[in-house]
């Protein structure tokens, strides 16, 4: 039985597939098993995965009709055999020393759930602003609780650069399907039950940027469907038994994330923010409030919680700031959540 085993589903993956496949086959830790899973491609990825799989034992070609990276990932879940379990993509590149740093940590840190890396953005001509700016505070959370403080601003976790121990992947069962972006609904659900997160604080994976990347095609990863994902998951964790939330941001982002959050039955009663042209309005039917007026507010409930929802980054850092200085706890009184 090997010591790990990796989940690489492929669908039309034939330009960029021989690329990601001798990146495993270089791995300086050789006692893996790779279930590629040939999600019914058009193009040559069932040929290559065949090639491989009669060149080297360890590269294992499994095919199905096509149904999604979901279903893909889950057959190849289902018939992995170690105790430690890596995801990959088809169009990404592992270095060399990926898993042997994340099978020792795993071995060295029992208690951790799923162990990730610092990734590293490729092509560099091709690779936008945006993704750049995610990049950097993905690689900006390395410990558990970097990763857990900041799992309601966005995916802490590059999905393809995780392990997970098999037993908590299989606890989870697997990668699910409810609308939202399926490696963030896991990571979510993993944060409810209590998992422990780790990052290798050095780059173990290139991420390719181009744009037939599933998160620029799929609208499981539109920011309607992140927020759905982020209220779904908020109120049944942090905001469960809350009688009065109160939202940081009266802007595009906080309004969009109210409505989710309403839907989800969570009591919005206010907004707060800086804005002297909004305070004193109202948004969503509730009033907006002055940062200065929030004590005052949390004092109306029994169980109150704040999230805000301002999401840049000099934004955040001021909101953090201002709600140490009255007392509120991070994670216990309040949330980033954009």
């Amino acid at each position: 039985m090997p010591a790990l085993s990796v989940i690489l589903p492929c669908y039309n993956a034939a330009e960029t597939l021989e690329e990601a496949l001798q990146s495993l086959a270089m791995q300086r830790f050789g006692d893996f098993e790779v279930l590629a899973v040939d999600d019914g491609s058009e193009d040559e990825t069932g040929e290559i995965l065949a090639r491989w799989a009669k060149r080297d034992a360890r590269f294992r070609h499994l095919s199905q009709p096509h149904a999604g990276v979901i279903a893909a990932s889950n057959a190849g879940m289902l018939a992995c055999r170690a105790p430690y379990i890596a995801r990959m993509d088809a169009d990404d590149r592992a270095l060399p020393a990926r898993f042997a740093r994340q099978v020792a940590y795993l071995r060295e840190h029992p208690q951790v759930a799923v162990v990730s890396s610092l990734v590293r953005a490729f092509p560099a001509e091709g690779t936008g602003k945006g993704f750049k700016i995610y990049i950097e505070w993905l690689n900006s959370l390395v410990s558990d609780a970097e990763i857990r403080r900041e799992i309601f601003v966005e995916s802490p976790l590059p999905n393809p650069s995780v392990m997970f121990r098999r037993d908590w992947l299989l606890r989870m069962g697997g990668y699910q399907e409810r609308g939202f972006p399926e490696d963030y609904d896991l990571y979510l659900r993993l944060y409810l039950a209590g998992a422990r997160f780790a990052k290798i604080p050095e780059v173990l994976l290139e991420w390719r940027e181009h744009p037939n990347r599933l998160t620029h095609t799929d609208s499981r990863y539109s920011l309607e469907n992140f927020l759905r994902a982020k209220a779904y998951y908020l109120a049944r964790g942090p905001l469960k038994g809350r009688d009065g939330v109160i939202i940081w941001g009266a802007g595009m982002m906080g309004r969009r994330l109210a409505r989710q959050l309403e839907r989800q039955d969570v009591p919005v009663t206010a907004f707060a923010d800086i804005n002297e042209e909004k305070i004193g309005g109202v948004l969503r039917g509730k009033p907006i409030i002055a940062p200065d007026a929030l004590h005052a507010w949390w004092g109306r409930y029994q169980a109150p919680a704040l999230l805000a929802g301002v999401g840049s980054r000099a934004a955040r850092r001021s909101i953090r700031q201002k709600l140490d200085e009255m007392g509120l706890v991070e994670e216990k009184d309040w949330w980033m959540a954009a």
